[in-house]
């Protein structure tokens, strides 16, 4: 009697043949990967090869070509072009950027993004179809960004899950002149945790002057009380920062920081990670990643670290490490923002308070600035100011 196959093959191997048996025979994915703490990506991996009906599909095949010549090789082309499909199908960040992130794993030198592109475009995986989403046709008062430090934009992922099971969020920041990121994993989204997480984004990227957030009840504080002042709100009045909301049901306003959420997902959430302690640690060492070594469009292919260096801003950070730990007192100066559409009701409406406005700024955006100093609220439309209320913030 000849001996099976399974008798020469290794420990891994073993564990791929048996990932895809318990796949075929009903068990759910999800506790497939559980219980033998690989990811999904792993195991579809494996499927896609088992039924392909590859000859010893359970075997790794060679990662490493010897060299990439001025046209590549077939096995990177084809490498490539693997990646770019698997991406797509699993509707992931699939842009050149994202397959040399992937290839740096498996190649000893990674062809260049330019080169990528031309892999792409050579075979047909280049889509000419835009994918931005289509405007109101009204203009809308994003605020500039002139250099680093400009604006940030933050928002969360999650809850996340791993093993044990963890349940996880992540704050994410980024800094829209350079795309440098802070990724901070926390347990929960209340204001005992969101005002640490953003101290320690300033504490990484520097203290922007425009602070970008969407309208979650943490960063404003209360709808029954919207003048209220939340400790977000107060964090950055006190630090010199100016908090901006973007418009609800709006969340491509905050679209870098939503295009990158994406990008996190697909690179961070596939590290194998058992504990809250490996999250954070992981954390860390995707930022130093991602800071150091994605290179933008955008920015010529330079990195988020080079077109920091490059720009030779000087950074304001918060004055110590330790975020404070006691609640807040109210700020005496500062300004915060809004940015509404004005529909045919013509109400400005800030948290559930509404204020009446010209029959001009109907169907328009318009921006919002509280000044807490002066007790007011402005209001201006393509810059110009077309309202004023008293706007006072309780004393508590």
């Amino acid at each position: 009697m000849f001996p099976s196959a399974e008798a020469f093959m290794g420990g891994s191997e073993m564990e791929r043949v048996r990932a895809v048996e318990r796949y075929r025979r009903g068990e759910a994915p999800s506790e497939i990967c559980a219980s033998l703490g690989r990811s999904a990506r792993w195991l579809y991996k494996w499927i896609e090869r088992a039924e392909a009906g590859a000859e010893n599909w359970w075997t790794e095949k060679p990662r490493r070509p010897q060299r990439v010549a001025n046209r590549s090789e077939p096995a990177v082309e084809q490498l490539v072009v693997e990646i770019r499909d698997r991406l797509e199908r699993d509707r992931q960040f699939s842009g050149a950027h994202s397959i040399a992130w992937e290839l740096e794993e498996t190649l000893r030198e990674t062809p260049s993004i330019a080169t990528i592109n031309r892999i792409l475009k050579r075979n047909g995986r280049v889509s000419t179809a835009s994918r931005r989403r289509p405007a109101k046709g009204k203009r809308y008062p994003a605020p500039l960004v002139e250099r680093a430090g400009s604006v940030h934009q933050s928002d969360f992922v999650g809850p996340r899950y791993l093993r044990g099971p963890v349940r996880f969020y992540s704050f994410n920041t980024v800094d829209l002149a350079t795309g440098r990121c802070a990724t901070v994993p926390i347990a929960n989204r209340g204001t005992e945790v969101v005002v640490p997480a953003l101290w320690e984004s300033w504490s990484r990227l520097g203290l922007p002057s425009i602070q970008q957030f969407d309208n979650e009840l943490v960063f404003f504080g209360s709808r029954l009380h919207p003048r209220g002042l939340s400790q977000i709100l107060r964090l950055c009045l006190l630090q010199g920062v100016e908090p901006l909301f973007i418009p609800p049901a709006e969340p491509w306003r905050n679209g870098v920081i939503e295009k990158f959420n994406d990008h996190w997902q697909e690179k961070f959430l596939s590290v194998h990670m058992t504990d809250f302690e490996q999250v954070v640690n992981g954390s860390r060492l995707f930022d130093s990643r991602h800071n150091s070594r994605w290179r933008y469009r955008k920015h010529s292919g330079r990195t988020p670290n080079q077109v920091l260096a490059n720009s030779g801003v000087q950074l304001r950070f918060p004055p110590t490490l330790e975020p404070p730990r006691k609640s807040l007192p109210r700020p005496e100066v500062g300004r915060y923002h809004f940015i509404r559409f004005i529909r045919n009701n013509g109400l400005l409406v800030l948290f559930g308070e509404s204020f009446r406005m010209p029959i001009e700024a109907q169907h328009e955006y318009v921006h919002a600035t509280v000044d807490v100093q002066k007790a007011c609220l402005e209001v201006r439309l393509e810059g110009r100011l077309i309202e004023s209320f008293r706007y006072d913030n309780p004393r508590h």
